[in-house]
């Protein structure tokens, strides 16, 4: 038996959502509706889907799926020129039986809020700063995970849903200096572990929040989060109070640290979050075509992130095998993986 596919739209001002209820199929055994305690919970994991990079997503939410049988709830994030694109991608593949919402982001709740910097324009994009409006985003759900594209999961996406959240913590961030055998590649490549790689400590209004240049810090590109005390915290509104200041007073840069999203993360949540488990955000990888991690060591990995230039979609890139893994091809073939023999 199957459930039809049915959809709806609901408008929550920034996002407007399309729901699939995408076919599965069911027992033959009657379900007793009366008792959602017996039902299986629902993890919501958002995603963004960006155009020039959509493959990305692809291969994310494909690398999610296939290694998991927990009840997952994809909500794939997009501007509304990208949203049929990903839409069809999805419904004309395998991850036709994802259970998925389709919300897009309109970019207009960012302005006056980002300071443009030419460096690394694609810092930039609206979609980057999704994980600011989680709770605009997710209505039903307490605890969300957000992931950035540029990843694959190895590990199953219950054990990173099940991340312990310490009371008074509105979210769960991986630490930069958490894990020794990434610390070698963060030395090789000259890569920022602390505030003063994402903050300007020239600056009074920095100088002034009392944190010490050498604070460790953490990567939000992979996000557990719990949306009552985001709520509760006024998480978001902190968050946009500290980029309107940066375009004020250019109080960090994409030049220093790499990343316009990361800095006011770091300043809103500094010494207020807990911690996801190391492996579940194994890093860097994307961060010099020539600096690679041992084989053994990226397999015991449950998370991978290509954050940085090099992109495993793109050449050069390293450990491009274990991406290209999960991917799907695009059914439209606009999108194409930039190989050297391509």
């Amino acid at each position: 038996m199957q459930i039809s596919q049915s959809s709806s739209n609901r408008t929550h001002g920034s996002f407007k959502e399309k729901v699939h209820q995408v076919p599965s199929a069911l027992k033959n055994e009657t379900v007793d509706l009366e008792s959602p305690e017996e039902m299986e919970e629902e993890i919501p994991v958002v995603i963004c889907a960006a155009a020039g990079r959509m493959g990305a997503a692809i291969a994310a939410i494909s690398s999610i799926y296939s290694n998991t049988e927990a009840n997952v709830l994809f909500y794939i994030v997009g501007l509304k020129t990208t949203i049929p694109h990903i839409r069809k991608w999805i419904e004309n593949s395998k991850l036709k039986e994802i259970k998925f919402k389709v919300v897009e982001f309109n970019p207009m709740v960012l302005k006056g809020k980002i300071r443009q910097d030419a460096s690394r324009p694609e810092l930039l994009q609206p979609l980057n700063f999704v994980r600011f409006y989680l709770p605009l985003l997710i209505q039903k759900h307490e605890k969300v995970i957000y992931l950035d594209d540029d990843i694959i999961v190895q590990g199953d996406i219950q054990e990173l849903y099940d991340t312990k959240l310490a009371p008074g913590h509105a979210a769960a961030f991986s630490d930069d200096c958490d894990l020794p055998s990434t610390h070698e590649m963060v030395r090789s490549v000259g890569m920022q572990n602390t505030y003063m790689g994402f903050l300007d400590y020239r600056k009074q209004a920095i100088r002034d929040l009392g944190i010490s240049p050498s604070t460790c810090s953490f990567n939000p590109g992979v996000i557990v989060a719990n949306m009552t005390e985001w709520k509760h915290q006024r998480i978001t509104k902190q968050l946009e109070k500290w980029m309107q200041r940066n375009v004020e007073e250019n109080l960090y840069s994409s030049t220093l640290g790499g990343g316009v999203a990361t800095s006011p993360m770091l300043i809103v949540f500094h010494g207020k979050y807990s911690t996801i488990n190391p492996m579940w955000h194994i890093r860097h990888l994307g961060w010099s075509p020539d600096t690679h991690y041992s084989e053994h060591f990226l397999q015991e990995a449950k998370l991978l992130h290509w954050n940085g230039r090099y992109k495993p979609w793109d050449y050069p890139s390293v450990h491009t095998d274990l991406w290209e893994h999960w991917f799907i091809p695009d059914p439209s073939g606009k999108f194409k993986l930039t190989r050297p023999d391509s």
